[in-house]
């Protein structure tokens, strides 16, 4: 997430003045009932959200630093912090080495955003394949046999596709590229999947603002956005045809049937990337934001504690501050799955469980 979209969420909630160097401290110094945080800059405007009121009904603080993914997973190793929040998930062989417990929090979904002069938003209809096979050049223009065919009726210039892509390592662009690697083998062996992949054309834009200004500019392209940008800037999308088959458009329900329908419990320490998943109402495009915390915490016990009632609050009372902020509240079963885990692996230092069975 750009710090753009996360001030423009951040000052929909009234937290601007909080809001300063990506990190908000709602503790007094000295306070003794505080906990710390660091990491995704995309869960940060929830987190906030979350945490005002929390801090009003219980008196325990949150201070959490929104400094990337990849300084989140570095800060709770090196133990500089309660918990750390990644946009990617945790491998289980790390969650292994370092004695640590993720979960998911929220989901949200990656839209591809279109300038198609006479096509209105959601007219366009695009495969997983068909995708791919766009972003790498092989489909080079709207009315090519493969679109067409899943447009039936809808009619498409003979122009010349343009390509957006990021230009910045993304989390944005790591989900994009998973999916893209799932449903087209080409892709996986020529591109692969990452923050930052070899483009093999087109126009970089930095940032979800930079891909959306080079879309909305050029006619005739293509590019990608997360759902709330695509929400708040009105821009023109395409629907998807998802693994089951069925055209789908990105809605939070198609975003939370993703979520619903991933295999949590079958899945190794909630290592799930929840891009491709069955289901016929399923947004194939969609992501998850976690948090992990170590599971024997010693001494630091009593803060993991406030850690997981800070989480079991957010689930259970700041659902309609997540929609609000264009957030999907992970599913129910899932939050009782989370729980359920939370009572078998995190322990105090006599070896009892930091929550309570369910």
């Amino acid at each position: 997430m750009t710090f753009n979209r996360c001030a423009r969420r951040v000052a929909g909630i009234g937290l601007a003045t909080v809001f300063a160097l990506g990190a908000f401290d709602l503790a007094l110094a000295g306070e003794s009932h505080q906990i710390d945080g660091a990491g995704s800059s995309f869960a940060y405007p929830l987190y906030s959200a979350w945490a005002q009121p929390y801090a009003k009904q219980t008196d325990v603080k949150l201070n959490y630093q929104s400094v990337g993914s990849g300084a989140g997973q570095r800060q709770l190793a090196a133990g500089t912090v309660d918990f750390g929040a990644s946009d990617a998930p945790w491998t289980p062989d790390v969650q292994m080495k370092e004695h640590i417990m993720q979960w998911p929090t929220a989901v949200g979904g990656v839209i591809p955003t279109i300038h198609l002069p006479g096509v209105k938003p959601g007219e366009l209809v695009l495969s997983g394949p068909v995708l791919a096979d766009i972003f790498m050049g092989k489909i080079a223009y709207w009315d090519d046999a493969a679109i067409t065919g899943l447009n039936k009726g809808l009619k498409l210039p003979h122009k010349k596709i343009v390509t957006v892509h990021r230009s910045d390592g993304s989390g944005t662009t790591w989900i994009f590229t998973n999916y893209l690697s799932k449903v087209s083998p080409a892709w996986k062996e020529k591109l692969g999947f990452d923050k930052a992949v070899a483009w093999p054309g087109g126009v970089g834009g930095k940032g979800n603002e930079g891909v959306a200004a080079y879309v909305g500019r050029l006619d005739y392209s293509i590019g990608y956005n997360e759902y709330a940008y695509v929400l708040q800037n009105h821009m023109n999308y395409a629907r998807m045809v998802n693994k089951a088959g069925k055209v789908v458009a990105p809605t939070a329900e198609s975003f939370a049937a993703a979520a619903g329908n991933a295999d949590w419990k079958g899945a190794d320490r909630f290592d799930v990337v929840i891009t491709d998943q069955p289901g016929e109402a399923t947004w194939p495009i969609s992501g998850a934001t976690f948090v992990a915390v170590h599971v024997q915490p010693g001494e630091h016990a009593g803060r993991i504690r406030d850690v997981l009632k800070f989480f079991d609050w957010g689930f259970k009372q700041g659902g309609e501050a997540a929609n609000r902020l264009d957030y999907v509240p992970m599913p129910k079963s899932v939050i009782e799955f989370i729980e359920t885990e939370w009572h078998k692996q995190i322990k105090d230092a006599k070896g009892q469980a930091l929550w309570p069975a369910s």
